[in-house]
């Protein structure tokens, strides 16, 4: 018998409701989506500004496509970092505030490579137990000592760095939690990370676009500096529409990632077009503040609806609004039910949460409209009655 029957693996996993499957669109992301010819009402996608569809931003791909073709051709280092690439950088870095940015081609691979660069053998890294996989991950495949504390404890997370004999600490943690929605202590972990003399890594890919004056996420909301959090990463997938995120730094941070970062260095770079088409739905951050007040106004409906039909919700001020009913099987008939009523939710199984934690992941765009949120309100009352 062989020792890869992957049949077994699958079957087991349909027993216990963690079977994943795709959907297939047939249209454009957006507030609604169309699969399989039927239309459904959207609150699962990270498209929290709705740019991911809006014409300028398609028009601003389609004209450098026209100029740049299609691929990039190559790494950045070889002759894949076109004009496009350049300007983007040059405009995330004003817009965060910061000496310089790097894109990399995906949140996944920045988180990766920036922890692999900026680490070596006998150093430390302090995580919240939430944080995204992929700063976790890069923490177990770098080559320092990784140390987890329990969600948002700061008291945890000084002794850990109290008990460090390590002279290069980094503390690395999300700015927005994507399942609970919630904000880090950006304050204390500043304070904890001084007082330590650790370096401060906030991924803040669920935060840009949706908080601050004009987008600039947690650390334009709480006025905070380049030297308070040092590594600054966001993502261009979620709030911006397109693909691919970045870092943003000092000069020297950057330039150690160019240098040592082998998500950036062996990986072809991202099409000109997307570099493109990111830059106009960086103005569209910036300048359609509409959006974020249009975001604030759809979550305070839900959640006041949510409470008046007692529902277990987390509290989050962010686009991300978890309903927790406590096990996979109410996750995937209450997911289920839904999407008969034309919904699209997020079932959140264990072990991606823990147990009796499971959830329904509703996320909001500003493209969605008031119908559409009290729509989803009386369908959650009906699903769980």
């Amino acid at each position: 018998m062989s020792h890869w029957e992957f049949s077994r693996e699958l079957d087991a996993l349909k027993r216990q409701q963690l079977y994943r499957s795709r959907l297939t669109l047939s249209g454009p992301q957006g507030a609604q989506v169309q699969i399989e010819g039927e239309l459904y009402d959207n609150f699962s996608s990270n498209d929290y500004l709705g740019l991911a569809h809006h014409p300028e931003v398609i028009n601003a791909f389609q004209q450098a496509a026209q100029q740049y073709g299609v691929g990039s051709g190559s790494a950045h280092l070889i002759c894949g970092h076109s004009l496009e690439h350049q300007a983007l950088e040059e405009e995330l870095a004003a817009f965060t505030g910061r000496e310089r940015a790097l894109v990399i081609s995906t949140g996944y691979m920045a988180n990766l490579g920036a922890i692999s660069a900026l680490t070596r053998k006998g150093d430390e890294i302090f995580q919240d137990k939430l944080n995204h996989a992929s700063l976790i991950d890069g923490g177990r495949l770098s080559e320092a000592d990784l140390r987890r504390y329990s969600h948002g404890d700061m008291k945890r997370l000084a002794q850990l760095l109290e008990k460090s004999s390590s002279d290069r600490k980094l503390i690395a943690s999300d700015g927005v939690f994507s399942m609970d929605g919630d904000e880090a202590p950006l304050n204390d972990l500043i304070t904890v990370a001084k007082n330590s003399n650790a370096l401060l890594m906030i991924d803040d890919a669920h935060g840009i676009g949706v908080f601050g004056d004009k987008g600039g996420g947690l650390l334009e909301k709480y006025g905070l500096t380049q030297q308070q959090v040092p590594v600054l990463m966001a993502t261009f997938g979620k709030a911006l529409g397109t693909s691919g995120a970045f870092i943003a730094g000092s000069d020297e941070l950057i330039e150690m990632l160019i240098q040592k970062a082998r998500t950036y260095i062996f990986t072809t770079a991202m099409p000109p077009a997307i570099m493109a088409a990111t830059r106009q739905s960086l103005r569209r951050c910036q300048e359609d503040t509409w959006r974020r007040e249009k975001l604030v106004s759809l979550v305070s409906r839900f959640r006041h609806g949510a409470k008046q039909l007692g529902l277990h919700i987390l509290p989050s001020d962010s686009p991300i609004q978890p309903v927790i009913l406590g096990s996979n099987e109410a996750v995937m008939s209450a997911s289920n039910f839904l999407k008969k009523r034309s919904i699209l939710v997020g079932a959140i199984r264990h072990p991606t949460v823990k147990k009796s934690s499971e959830r329904l992941r509703i996320t909001f765009s500003a493209n969605h409209t008031e119908r559409q949120v009290d729509k989803l309100l009386s369908s959650l009352e009906a699903s769980l009655c």
